[in-house]
């Protein structure tokens, strides 16, 4: 009789945590199901065509890509949201290019490789000040010198991490990611290039906004990387942003040095000083950017656009062992729908007094509406003493829902 009573309170102790737990429930669904109504898809299908003609290499690349992109992002539900995000590239009519993965090695590199990626997966908490974002997601800092998207790329550069996003005052934020692995923009398969670089990646920023026209941020960032040990490096820096009567001005110092397991022994400097103006409706801009090198090994930026930097030919992606000073000049303005946009760059090295050669880039792109835009493009680099003479066109057509 015991036991029989026994198991009959145990069973309505049972019933009644059940009993109590069914409202919490159906409100906790009926959240989810609000997150779910609130969420935002869209939809971004961008077809390019690019040629590149390369001294050295007999034929010709051409390449028909199409990226189709498919966002989702949920609403807020107890400070959490979700977000996800697919990439598709494939080959259109024309596919006589290097991809990377297809083996066509006899023609110049085009970095699309065909393919389906999971480019972003997260959970972000929200509160206060604080973002907290975890998983695959796109990170860009700054002017993304050091760390970017490369969203030129039809395959975006995205990063598996944790990323912590501070406003501790309205002049002074805090930015810190500590990131696992990086999917970049050679997969999602591997081929020449790893798809993936595995390792212990520290970004840290640290922006003090002085007053509305000027900012100092300072950045660390140490890189422990599994796949490439060469690219295992310590970097710490200070940029500055500033506007004088109508004259922004850029400056910016880094230093870098081996770490982890790199078996290079270097510390090099970087440094960037940059004036830009606006007269009339043009705007004008000058600079000069160094890599410096030490010991036979470049100053690096891995995880930057590198394609925003030093020429769009692309012929700098790595910096070469005896460091590189780009000197540019660039001017751009609009013109109703239409922008447009030259850059002219003097190439050498920072040891050693080489003359690498000069580029020039030329740019339109025009606004046809809300949801479609056209860009055509042209980089011409003429090689002195590093490199081969490259001619490269774009034509891209991008339409967003």
């Amino acid at each position: 009789m015991k036991t029989s009573n026994t198991l009959k309170l145990k069973m309505c102790l049972l019933a009644t945590a059940i009993a109590s737990s069914l409202p919490v429930n159906a409100e906790l669904l009926s959240d989810v199901a609000n997150a779910v109504n609130q969420g935002k898809t869209k939809l971004n299908f961008r077809y390019r065509i690019e040629s590149v003609d390369q001294q050295g290499i007999e034929k010709d690349a051409l390449a028909s890509t199409l990226r189709s992109r498919l966002s989702w992002q949920s609403g807020v539900i107890n400070n959490l949201s979700v977000q996800l995000e697919v990439d598709h590239v494939t080959s259109i009519v024309a596919d006589d290019y290097n991809s990377t993965t297809n083996g066509k090695t006899k023609y110049p590199v085009i970095a699309d490789p065909e393919g389906t990626d999971l480019n972003q997966v997260n959970i972000k908490y929200t509160k206060d000040k604080l973002d907290v974002i975890f998983g695959r997601q796109r990170i860009v800092l700054g002017d993304q010198r050091f760390i970017g998207g490369v969203a030129w790329r039809q395959n975006e550069q995205t990063f598996d991490a944790a990323r912590f996003k501070y406003q501790a005052t309205d002049n002074l934020s805090v930015d810190y990611s500590y990131v696992f692995n990086v999917n970049r923009i050679f997969g999602p398969q591997d081929g020449v290039q790893p798809a993936d670089w595995h390792g212990n990646f520290h970004l840290s920023n640290i922006n003090w906004s002085v007053s509305k026209q000027h900012s100092i941020t300072a950045f660390a960032y140490l890189f422990d990387n599994d796949v490439a040990n060469a690219m295992s490096t310590n970097t710490f820096g200070v940029m500055y942003t500033g506007k004088f009567s109508g004259v922004k001005t850029t400056l910016s110092y880094a230093t870098q040095s081996d770490a982890a397991d790199n078996k290079n022994n270097f510390t090099a400097n970087y440094y960037k000083a940059e004036l830009a103006t606006k007269v009339n409706n043009i705007n004008l801009s000058a600079g000069i950017e160094v890599l410096g090198s030490d010991n036979g090994v470049g100053f690096s930026t891995p995880l930057a656009t590198l394609h925003k930097f030093q020429g769009f030919a692309d012929k700098f992606l790595g910096t070469p062992s005896q460091g590189i000073e780009d000197i540019y000049v660039s001017a751009n303005s609009t013109f109703g729908k239409l922008t447009l946009a030259a850059t002219y760059h003097d190439f050498s090295s920072n040891r050693g007094g080489v003359d690498y050669g000069k580029e020039l880039n030329l740019q339109a792109v025009y606004k046809f509406s809300k949801h479609a835009s056209g860009l055509v493009k042209y980089a011409s680099y003429n090689a002195d003493d590093f490199a081969t003479d490259t001619d490269k066109v774009w034509a891209m057509i991008n339409f967003a829902f």
